[in-house]
Protein backbone atom coordinates (compact mmCIF):
# COMPACT_ATOMS: atom_id res chain seq x y z
CA UNK A 1 0.00 0.00 0.00
CA UNK A 2 0.87 3.46 -0.98
CA UNK A 3 1.19 6.15 2.25
CA UNK A 4 -1.88 7.85 0.78
CA UNK A 5 -3.79 4.26 0.04
CA UNK A 6 -2.94 3.54 3.66
CA UNK A 7 -3.84 6.66 5.18
CA UNK A 8 -7.08 7.05 2.97
CA UNK A 9 -8.41 3.55 4.41
CA UNK A 10 -7.57 4.29 8.07
CA UNK A 11 -9.47 7.35 7.49
CA UNK A 12 -12.63 5.45 6.06
CA UNK A 13 -11.89 2.88 8.57
CA UNK A 14 -12.61 5.60 11.34
CA UNK A 15 -15.12 7.07 9.71
CA UNK A 16 -17.81 3.74 9.17
CA UNK A 17 -18.00 3.90 13.20
CA UNK A 18 -19.84 6.55 12.72
CA UNK A 19 -22.05 5.00 9.90
CA UNK A 20 -26.10 4.97 10.60
CA UNK A 21 -26.72 2.13 9.20
CA UNK A 22 -29.78 0.04 11.43
CA UNK A 23 -31.57 -1.28 8.00
CA UNK A 24 -28.40 -2.76 6.18
CA UNK A 25 -26.24 -3.26 8.72
CA UNK A 26 -23.38 -2.81 6.22
CA UNK A 27 -21.54 0.26 7.55
CA UNK A 28 -19.44 2.13 4.52
CA UNK A 29 -16.92 4.93 5.14
CA UNK A 30 -15.10 7.01 2.99
CA UNK A 31 -12.58 9.59 3.17
CA UNK A 32 -11.26 12.16 0.00
CA UNK A 33 -7.65 13.14 -0.10
CA UNK A 34 -7.40 16.57 -1.28
CA UNK A 35 -4.74 18.68 -2.77
CA UNK A 36 -3.41 20.41 -0.03
CA UNK A 37 -2.87 16.71 1.93
CA UNK A 38 -6.30 17.20 4.31
CA UNK A 39 -8.75 14.44 4.42
CA UNK A 40 -12.35 14.86 4.12
CA UNK A 41 -14.57 11.69 6.00
CA UNK A 42 -17.71 10.44 5.12
CA UNK A 43 -20.18 7.68 6.09
CA UNK A 44 -23.45 6.25 5.35
CA UNK A 45 -26.78 7.42 6.48
CA UNK A 46 -29.31 5.28 6.06
CA UNK A 47 -33.60 6.09 6.01
CA UNK A 48 -36.24 4.65 6.85
CA UNK A 49 -37.13 5.52 3.83
CA UNK A 50 -34.64 3.52 1.99
CA UNK A 51 -34.67 5.45 -1.25
CA UNK A 52 -33.41 8.78 0.80
CA UNK A 53 -29.78 6.60 2.40
CA UNK A 54 -26.36 8.41 1.39
CA UNK A 55 -23.74 6.28 0.21
CA UNK A 56 -20.39 7.48 2.69
CA UNK A 57 -18.82 8.57 -0.61
CA UNK A 58 -21.39 11.03 -1.50
CA UNK A 59 -21.37 12.36 2.20
CA UNK A 60 -17.93 13.28 1.69
CA UNK A 61 -18.28 14.47 -1.28
CA UNK A 62 -21.14 16.74 -0.11
CA UNK A 63 -18.98 17.95 2.61
CA UNK A 64 -16.28 18.83 0.57
CA UNK A 65 -18.74 20.88 -1.63
CA UNK A 66 -19.90 22.56 0.74
CA UNK A 67 -16.69 23.63 2.39
CA UNK A 68 -15.85 25.01 -1.74
CA UNK A 69 -13.62 22.06 -2.26
CA UNK A 70 -15.23 20.18 -4.88
CA UNK A 71 -12.28 20.22 -7.42
CA UNK A 72 -9.59 19.95 -5.17
CA UNK A 73 -10.16 15.76 -4.58
CA UNK A 74 -7.18 13.72 -5.55
CA UNK A 75 -8.35 10.37 -4.16
CA UNK A 76 -10.46 8.10 -2.44
CA UNK A 77 -10.33 5.37 -0.32
CA UNK A 78 -13.70 3.52 0.90
CA UNK A 79 -14.11 0.41 2.94
CA UNK A 80 -17.86 -0.95 4.27
CA UNK A 81 -18.55 -4.51 5.99
CA UNK A 82 -21.35 -6.13 7.56
CA UNK A 83 -21.60 -4.51 11.19
CA UNK A 84 -20.99 -7.33 14.09
CA UNK A 85 -23.06 -6.22 17.44
CA UNK A 86 -21.17 -3.02 18.86
CA UNK A 87 -21.89 -1.94 15.03
CA UNK A 88 -18.38 -1.75 14.00
CA UNK A 89 -17.52 -2.82 10.20
CA UNK A 90 -16.28 -6.56 9.73
CA UNK A 91 -14.88 -8.62 7.07
CA UNK A 92 -11.71 -8.78 4.61
CA UNK A 93 -13.25 -7.79 1.20
CA UNK A 94 -12.54 -4.84 0.02
CA UNK A 95 -15.48 -2.78 -1.51
CA UNK A 96 -15.70 -0.41 -4.37
CA UNK A 97 -18.06 2.99 -5.03
CA UNK A 98 -21.30 1.81 -6.06
CA UNK A 99 -22.53 3.20 -9.67
CA UNK A 100 -23.98 6.44 -8.41
CA UNK A 101 -21.09 7.01 -6.40
CA UNK A 102 -18.87 6.53 -8.84
CA UNK A 103 -20.70 9.26 -10.85
CA UNK A 104 -21.10 11.65 -7.94
CA UNK A 105 -16.85 10.85 -7.50
CA UNK A 106 -16.80 11.65 -10.97
CA UNK A 107 -18.40 15.34 -10.92
CA UNK A 108 -15.37 16.29 -8.19
CA UNK A 109 -12.92 14.67 -11.05
CA UNK A 110 -13.98 16.52 -14.19
CA UNK A 111 -13.91 19.30 -11.98
CA UNK A 112 -10.70 19.30 -10.70
CA UNK A 113 -9.34 18.59 -14.08
CA UNK A 114 -7.88 14.81 -12.71
CA UNK A 115 -8.61 11.24 -12.84
CA UNK A 116 -8.83 10.47 -9.28
CA UNK A 117 -7.14 7.24 -7.52
CA UNK A 118 -9.84 5.38 -6.25
CA UNK A 119 -8.55 2.76 -3.17
CA UNK A 120 -11.04 -0.08 -2.31
CA UNK A 121 -10.13 -1.45 1.01
CA UNK A 122 -11.50 -4.09 3.23
CA UNK A 123 -13.16 -3.14 7.01
CA UNK A 124 -10.45 -5.48 8.45
CA UNK A 125 -7.13 -6.30 7.44
CA UNK A 126 -4.61 -4.95 4.46
CA UNK A 127 -6.33 -5.91 0.89
CA UNK A 128 -6.77 -2.81 -1.25
CA UNK A 129 -7.44 -2.96 -4.64
CA UNK A 130 -6.46 0.10 -6.61
CA UNK A 131 -8.26 2.12 -9.81
CA UNK A 132 -8.18 4.77 -11.34
CA UNK A 133 -11.96 6.38 -11.40
CA UNK A 134 -12.01 6.21 -15.37
CA UNK A 135 -11.50 2.54 -15.32
CA UNK A 136 -14.23 2.00 -12.91
CA UNK A 137 -16.61 4.54 -14.84
CA UNK A 138 -14.90 4.46 -18.35
CA UNK A 139 -17.03 6.87 -20.61
CA UNK A 140 -18.66 9.33 -18.07
CA UNK A 141 -20.55 11.89 -18.46
CA UNK A 142 -19.63 14.71 -16.38
CA UNK A 143 -19.46 18.68 -16.44
CA UNK A 144 -17.14 18.34 -19.65
CA UNK A 145 -20.23 16.83 -21.84
CA UNK A 146 -22.25 20.01 -20.77
CA UNK A 147 -18.97 22.26 -21.71
CA UNK A 148 -18.56 23.33 -17.98
CA UNK A 149 -15.54 22.76 -15.89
Amino acid sequence: MTEDSTRLIHAAREAATRAHAPYSRFAVGAALLMTDGSLVTGANVENASYGLSLCAETVAIATASAAGRLREVVAVGVIGGAMDADGRATGTTPVSPCGRCRQVLNEAAQLGGRDIAVYCGAAEGDAVASYRLSELLPQAFGPADLGIG
